[in-house]
């Protein structure tokens, strides 16, 4: 009786184990999609960036050099806390990660080699999508669809994790210099591809100061933003200032417009070092005031 017991119970097993997976052709449609979107982020042959007006007077723009090798895989099994196997099968939707924001540092390196160097060594624990230097020469140095270690512990709005949204974008410069006519120019013609590529909001293009007051003073004073809103890329003040009202409030202002206002004088600096530059203190001036109106007005359209 016992063999008799055994005996269907290894012919259920077997009857088990030899089932045909319900999710069989779905599985094939998930690892072709995986393929393609693999393909995708390890391409690797240098692209052209579009031609644009010139900044100044320089009209020559670099290509686009190699990127790093990234993989996708598929997840397994995991065991839970409370013991539970979680199950796997692929679902048949879904893509890549779209950026929705810019970032724009300075290197404060001595080269772009150096900076290069800094972000192909696993113990720096930094990198970022593009490197710029000061000849034009634009350097991509990860897709742009995944997430490079850029922005750190940053903010703007409600958005704790620049990172996984934004595309970092470093220019060779110490901090101290003005940035050269053909830096400027192959970087307007990259903002122009990237805005165009994951229509990315005007006002997304930022600087790692103004995602981080107080921590990070990048890109320095001398930056062009002005130049840079004058083509399309990040938003600037009215010409003509207009007066902001008596009871307009300052610091709600300041963040509704992305700035993290718990160190109100550190958000007021950053926000100057954008959008006045003449003057990066924490005075509150009425020019300061009414430029922070001016953008807090942009910021809502």
């Amino acid at each position: 009786m016992i063999k008799k017991h055994l005996y269907y119970l290894l012919l259920a097993i077997i009857i088990t184990s030899c089932s045909t997976n319900p999710y069989k052709s779905t599985e094939k449609v998930y690892d072709k999609q995986l393929k393609t979107l693999e393909n995708q982020i390890t391409t690797k042959e240098a692209q052209p960036i579009p031609s644009v007006s010139p900044v100044v007077i320089d009209t020559t723009y670099a290509q686009q050099l190699g990127i790093v090798k990234d993989t996708l895989s598929k997840t397994g099994s995991t065991i839970l806390l409370n013991g539970i196997n979680t199950e796997w099968i692929g679902t048949v939707n879904f893509n890549l990660r779209k950026p929705s924001f810019i970032i724009i540092h300075h290197t404060a390196q001595d080269s772009v080699q150096q900076t290069i160097n800094t972000f192909t060594k696993t113990k720096t624990q930094v990198s970022a999508h593009y490197v710029i230097s000061e000849n034009g020469k634009v350097v991509q140095m990860l897709n742009d669809y995944l997430r490079a270690w850029h922005a750190g512990a940053s903010t703007w709005g409600k958005n704790t994790d620049l990172n996984s949204s934004s595309i970092g974008i470093e220019l060779d410069n110490n901090g101290f210099k003005p940035f050269t006519e053909a830096q400027i120019s192959s970087l307007v013609a990259l903002l122009t591809k990237l805005k165009k590529d994951y229509n990315i909001p005007t006002q997304n293009i930022l600087g790692h100061a103004d995602i981080a007051p107080g921590r990070k003073q990048d890109p320095s004073a001398l930056f062009p933003w002005k130049t840079l809103a004058e083509k399309g890329f990040g938003i600037w003040p009215d010409e003509i200032l207009e007066e902001a009202p008596f009871d307009f409030k300052i610091e709600q202002g300041l963040r509704i417009i992305g700035y993290n206002t718990k160190n109100l004088s550190a958000a007021i600096m950053a926000f100057k070092l954008h959008y006045i530059q003449t003057d990066t203190t924490a005075t509150l001036d009425r020019k300061t005031i009414d430029t922070i109106y001016s953008i807090y007005k942009k910021q809502l359209q």
